[in-house]
């Protein structure tokens, strides 16, 4: 039996693979599996997938025939996933060495349908422990009462799906799969569902994925179209909450978190190309105005001065309908 399955996708990271893969390799076991997803890469990456795929023990290489994008490709991996449970890591992240053994280990001592886990962020030289924004630790909680307050870091802002690990139950419900297509931001709907949703959960201080920041090939240093898709992530979000039976506790935190995501793009506007740009300010003013307008209203009052004078000369903005079109 597969006790964990471990969703890698890969894009174009021919320069990364390799240590990826030999984090993997320090962290078999016979009954783990690893599902190397080659989302279409165009370098040398499907050669070392290749490779990797007779090498590493419990390695399985899944390809596309076309580029899908890291949610499509992860939603690859999950349906092809045998094991009890399943965890994910990006192909130019890596893991410590036996770490994989110890997060399972205490997923199976907890009991709970996911575990949450700090990381290291990765930038050149420079490490940073990130902590997974939830106490007590290693208890078992409530998902859905880990969403709120909705003026702090929450757990639902810790999106990171590869900072976790989760029980088969959950891929049965159809609650781990993302939204196919999304560029960016794929974790969030995902991690608001999986908290909406899911019955257990818990956090743990156990460290082992390094997580590398600054990557140019990365499309979060990249400002293109793509960017946007934060936008369709973020209407998914309020729209899915909406729905919910707690909709008047829950829909501050999503309204304020879509309205200081929008805030940071603006802020770092000049990243983006002059088209993309336009279109950044045209659909986040259409965004602003889809959003409860009651709601909108209580969190830009929460909201520093700056951050809500910008979001309000936006939302007064006239836009076309032409702009807004991806």
């Amino acid at each position: 039996m597969v006790k964990l399955s471990v969703i890698v996708p890969f894009y174009n990271v021919q320069q990364f693979a390799p240590d990826t893969l030999r984090s993997l390799r320090s962290n078999t076991r016979e009954d783990f599996e690893f599902l190397l997803v080659d989302d279409c890469s165009t370098d040398s990456t499907a050669e070392i997938l290749e490779r990797a795929a007779r090498d590493i023990p419990g390695a399985i290489l899944l390809r596309h025939e076309k580029n899908g994008g890291l949610a499509t490709a992860r939603n690859t991996g999950i349906d092809a996933a045998r094991g009890e449970y399943l965890t994910f890591l990006d192909g130019d992240d890596w893991l410590a060495p036996g770490y994989l053994s110890q997060l399972l280990g205490v997923a199976e001592g907890l009991g709970c349908d996911f575990v949450r886990t700090d990381h290291v962020q990765c930038r050149a030289r420079a490490r940073t422990l990130h902590r997974a924004p939830v106490a007590p630790r290693g208890v078992v909680l409530s998902p859905r009462e880990a969403i709120l307050p909705a003026h702090r870091s929450t757990s639902v802002d810790y999106a990171y799906a590869w900072a976790g690990i989760y029980h088969r139950r959950l891929a049965d419900r159809r609650l781990l799969h993302f939204t196919d297509g999304l560029r960016t931001a794929e974790d969030r709907p995902w991690i608001w569902k999986l908290h909406r949703e899911a019955e257990t959960f818990a956090a743990v201080g156990l460290l082992g994925v390094f997580y590398r920041r600054g990557v140019a090939s990365s499309l979060t240093q990249i400002g293109d179209v793509r960017q946007l898709d934060f936008l369709r992530a973020f209407d998914q979000v309020v729209a899915e909450t909406a729905e919910d039976r707690d909709a008047d506790a829950l829909l501050p935190k999503a309204v304020r978190t879509y309205c200081a995501i929008i805030a940071h793009h603006l802020g770092s506007i000049d990243r983006f190309e002059p088209p993309v740009a336009r279109k950044l300010k045209a659909m986040s003013a259409h965004a602003l105005r889809r959003m409860p307008q009651d709601v909108l209203d209580e969190a830009l009052a929460s909201m520093d001065e700056q951050r809500a004078t910008r979001l309000r000369r936006l939302r007064r903005r006239p836009v076309a309908a032409a702009g807004v079109s991806a």
